[in-house]
């Protein structure tokens, strides 16, 4: 069963233009293709970005927090207690006055310290600002790593004035090897992120606020982001998309520094610094993900692959299905971005 789902899955109709097969993409004449196996590289690259994460957190994140004026506040926590534990974890961290009292003469101890513990256990549960703060600023320093970075791999590749070059050549485009440390590096990342969802900060939102203090609502939506991320970036890896991959990746990155900053400084209370960075973001978000990624990325991939080949592949329509609920999201965040303009601009 697993040998016939492997052959259709890497059969070549999905993955490639009408006669081309897997054998055609072999090195050779100095061409270099990218190869489904390397993507196994981004786990230990995941690995190393947790080992840099660590220290950057604990050497560089700390001490800049103390400096803006964060503290680190210690919370007590509740003596153990089984019974206790089992109750918050099972059925509900906010019991009623009935099931305290239950829980009470079940522990053989009075309903005020059982109020107390769960109420001590909650406050375990919420992240302090400085375990914020360290989050936002590894975010931050990748985010802006990774915009630098790609700027100096791209901005002398002709396919970054002229879009029709992503497609000249196809699917014999060479691998450079600036594209193969930038898709490692943004696979690695993701996967790491995947690493440590357990350990980071779970928030909820919703309204106006829901962009700018969580671009995720809930624990789920992270595993789906980061699972739909790292599937997007492996399934153009695959493909040879790399040229419009490593676009796409860019195009991204460079807005979300600018919001993991505003955020940094909207914990240290400075409240102008970050209005004014969430306002950059806000420019830069509706350059980059409203203008540039619908009129330049989906152009390339919707309209320009027709002139190349009268028969698309089945990847045609799942990658350009999967951008363009990825520029939906980006609408609806749009939207709500614009909210917290407008409550900015007219309600102070």
């Amino acid at each position: 069963i697993l040998k016939t789902l492997n052959s259709w899955f890497w059969w070549e109709n999905i993955w490639m233009p009408i006669n081309c097969t897997w054998a055609d993409f072999v090195d050779r004449d100095g061409l270099v293709f990218p190869k489904p196996h390397q993507l196994y590289a981004a786990i230990p690259y995941a690995f190393v970005l947790l080992i840099i994460r660590f220290f950057s957190e604990r050497y560089i994140a700390i001490p800049l927090a103390k400096a803006l004026g964060i503290k680190n506040v210690r919370r007590v926590k509740p003596q153990p207690n089984p019974v206790l534990e089992s109750y918050f974890r099972e059925c509900s961290r906010h019991p009623s006055q009935s099931e305290i009292q239950g829980l009470a003469k079940k522990c053989n101890c009075t309903v005020h310290l059982v109020e107390k513990w769960f109420r001590r256990r909650r406050n375990l549960e919420i992240p302090t600002v400085l375990r914020k703060f360290q989050e936002a600023f590894w975010r931050f320093s990748f985010y802006l790593t990774s915009s630098i970075v790609g700027f100096i791999f791209l901005y002398d590749k002709p396919w970054f004035y002229d879009i029709w070059q992503t497609w000249v050549g196809y699917p014999f485009q060479t691998l450079l090897p600036s594209q193969y440390w930038y898709y490692m590096a943004e696979i690695g990342f993701y996967v790491s992120l995947l690493f440590t969802l357990g350990i980071d900060t779970k928030r909820k939102a919703s309204g106006f606020t829901f962009i700018f203090f969580c671009p995720s609502q809930d624990f789920m939506a992270h595993v789906v982001h980061h699972l739909a991320a790292i599937g997007l970036m492996s399934g153009s890896w695959c493909g040879n998309y790399v040229r419009l991959g490593t676009l796409v990746i860019f195009v991204h990155d460079t807005a979300d520094f600018w919001l993991e900053a505003a955020k940094m400084f909207n914990y240290a209370r400075w409240e102008k610094t970050c209005n004014i960075l969430f306002i950059i973001f806000s420019i830069a978000f509706f350059i980059t993900r409203i203008i540039l990624f619908p009129f330049w990325i989906l152009r390339a991939t919707l309209y320009l692959p027709t002139y190349y080949s009268t028969t698309p592949v089945i990847a045609y329509f799942l990658f350009n299905g999967m951008l363009l609920i990825l520029q939906g999201l980006h609408l609806y965040w749009g939207y709500l971005i614009f909210k917290i303009l407008k409550r900015f601009v007219f309600l102070k």
